[in-house]
């Protein structure tokens, strides 16, 4: 029953993340597991199932969405695409699970002691999950605590995975003080605590904007998936390109990832001249999504600029496992799957910023904004950070919105706006408060036209980074290991 119960409450989880943000269903959610492992009789193999069951639950909800891409776009039928999913999921949850059992291992008796480890054990999940292997740190529980939760000013000074441990600390606080009358109102306080400690830190503004306003124009062009690589639509497509940048001016203008299905080199003679001198007549640069490649043979996923400026270039260097790159031992995936330019090359981690309208912009495409401990690397020198994707892989599902989330987080961490400049949405402006300044309506064609101003300051998270919530972890898991070994 216990594992029925905690798959239950994994997947209701989902229900904290955009679309929905119920914060506050979090620590519920995620307090049900901690219920059933502090059982001081529950063996560690009973916790690794019971880890697994919730993690499972957490992880198939909220990425189920990932489906539409095998199944729609990939060629895979529903039952395959599904069955696949889920086998993804379940791998996935194999870190919750070998943690809770550590937990269950190393359980002190203390309640202080229950609380602090067992949030060092989950942290310590999300963590090898999103930064080591498969290096895939979505739905960290972090994340669920976009404002307006008080949890939310740590952003800045812990990231997203300091947000986690004291979410799970708070959860955890809450079951002490529910299973132990004796002490409830200490255990009460002390949950309290950090959300008034967040409270407190929303109020600090870490950046300031520098320099005049800058007008951007954020395009979406909302091409369909399956019309985006066929040969017969590419004309119209790079035509609808060209008469959105017209349509749209601004000193800064932007197509989103992959807007140019095409190698650069294969473009039509004259088309990159032609939106050069759109980019020249209204004052500014164009940012274009398309694909490059080297001597070497290299793919690479790029984003290049044309206008008033000299020519740059970014490429993507985190690719996405499955989409991007195939990952040892997977052959028979792409066997099965239809999936185009899955074989690309990382760009390096150490690209210079564009150079555009007196702003130095800090690009990622897609996949690379979940990464914050990798977007700081571009600060403080970068006064505004820039993201172009193509969710249309994902149809309408809840891939657009939790991207988002992800991005108002990066916002708080980093002290800078976030644009977002996207397929099919959503194409965004997120200020460094997180708050979503504008927004246009997925599955719609146009852009997002503002003013805005680059910032610059200095977060503790840009300065110190993972390394605090790191160190946080490490010491935490080695006290209780040196514990466990005078005890016997």
């Amino acid at each position: 029953m216990s594992f029925l119960i905690a798959l239950l409450a994994g997947a209701a989880s989902v229900l904290a993340y955009a679309p929905f943000e119920q914060f506050w269903l979090m620590p519920l959610s995620w307090g049900v597991l901690y219920f059933f492992l502090r059982q001081p009789d529950l063996r560690p193999g009973q916790a690794f199932l019971t880890g697994w069951a919730w993690g499972s639950g957490a992880l198939f909800a909220g990425l189920c969405w990932l489906v539409v891409a095998l199944n729609r776009f990939g060629g895979l039928s529903a039952p395959l695409a599904v069955f696949l999913i889920l086998l993804f999921c379940c791998a996935l949850a194999l870190y919750p699970a070998l943690l809770s059992a550590l937990f269950a291992r190393l359980r002190p008796a203390h309640w202080a002691g229950r609380v602090v480890l067992m949030a060092a054990c989950w942290t310590l999940c999300e963590l090898l999950r999103g930064q080591v292997f498969p290096a895939f740190p979505w739905l960290a529980i972090g994340y669920t605590q976009t404002p307006p939760s008080p949890l939310a000013g740590w952003a800045a000074v812990l990231g997203v995975y300091g947000m986690s441990f004291l979410l799970a600390a708070t959860a955890a606080l809450l079951v002490e003080a529910w299973r132990e009358p004796a002490l409830r109102r200490r255990a009460l306080v002390w949950a309290l605590l950090p959300w008034l400690a967040g409270a407190s830190l929303r109020q600090i503004e870490w950046s300031a904007p520098v320099g005049a306003p800058v007008s951007v124009s954020l395009i979406q062009t909302n091409v369909a998936q399956d019309q985006k690589w066929r040969a017969d639509t590419l004309m119209a497509q790079l035509q609808l390109n060209a008469e959105l940048l017209a349509r749209y001016p601004a000193r800064i203008m932007v197509l989103p990832e992959s807007s140019l299905p095409l190698f650069v080199d294969q473009l039509p003679q004259g088309f990159l001249e032609h939106i050069e001198q759109q980019a020249r007549v209204a004052g500014g640069d164009a940012i274009l999504g398309v694909f490059t490649s080297d001597a070497a043979g290299g793919v690479f996923n790029s984003a290049i600029t044309r206008g008033v400026s000299s020519p740059q270039q970014y490429s993507k260097n985190h690719l996405v496992p499955f989409g991007e790159f195939r990952p040892w031992g997977f052959g028979w995936f792409f066997d099965l799957a239809n999936i185009p330019m899955a074989n690309q090359t990382p760009g390096g981690d150490r690209q210079p910023l564009l150079e555009l309208a007196g702003q130095k912009v800090a690009m990622n495409i897609c996949y690379e904004d979940v990464f914050g401990e990798e977007l700081r690397r571009a600060l403080p020198e970068a006064t505004l950070m820039l993201n172009i994707s193509n969710l249309a892989w994902y149809g309408d599902s809840h891939a657009q919105p939790q991207h988002l989330q992800m991005s108002r987080i990066r916002a708080l961490e980093s002290g800078r706006p976030q644009l977002r400049s996207t397929n099919t949405g959503m194409t965004a402006i997120v200020m460094p408060d997180a708050t979503v300044s504008a927004v246009l309506p997925t599955f719609t064609q146009g852009a997002l036209q503002a003013e805005v101003r680059g910032y610059q300051g200095v977060t503790p998270f840009v300065l110190l980074g993972d390394w605090p919530i790191w160190l946080l972890v490490w010491l935490v898991l080695l006290g209780a290991l040196i514990r466990k070994r005078r005890l016997g």
